[in-house]
């Protein structure tokens, strides 16, 4: 039996309203796939849109927490994970996905963009410029893409676990 494909949503722990209705989108949109939804897990930003996107339309929620309990994690989580790892838990965020959708975000989401291209995943930047300046390497070989909507994203998502034979 093959696992269900899991994809990383990172963001920033504040976002603009827009930025948190497209991570809302994003869960739903991974959930009607029946992707497995894996955040960093915290109640606030993009990690608690996404989660909450997700689980109105029925997904699998994974937080893993930057804490040693779970008193700030996402009510929407089904597994919340606590890795009492800090800002280090960033690193097994990105390896826990097949693919990582980036959202608007600042150090700690940029961190996990160097962490996913670095172990070679498909990383997808949802009007997300961060990286740009000085990843076009990533860029030329299509393993940094960029998307201007929610619905792009996903079928992003969706071409890069076909690539990987992640496609269930």
């Amino acid at each position: 039996m093959s696992r269900k494909p899991v994809i990383g949503v990172m963001g920033g722990s504040k976002a603009s309203e827009a930025t948190y209705a497209e991570a809302r989108e994003i869960g739903r949109l991974i959930a009607e796939r029946e992707w497995i939804l894996l955040t960093g897990g915290r109640n606030t930003g993009v990690s608690a849109a996404a989660c909450e996107g997700a689980k109105l339309a029925g997904g699998f929620v994974v937080g893993i927490l930057p804490d040693a309990t779970d008193a700030q994690a996402c009510p929407h989580l089904d597994l919340a994970i606590m890795t009492d790892a800090g800002d280090a838990r960033n690193l097994y965020n990105v390896l826990s996905s097949d693919v990582v959708l980036a959202c608007s975000g600042r150090l700690g989401t940029l961190s996990e963009i160097v962490f996913a291209l670095n172990a070679d995943k498909p990383v997808i930047l949802l009007n997300n410029s961060l990286a740009d300046s000085h990843f076009h390497k990533y860029i030329r070989s299509g393993q940094l893409l960029h998307a201007a909507t929610p619905a792009e994203a996903i079928a992003l998502a969706a071409t890069a676990l076909a690539r990987t034979n992640r496609t269930p």
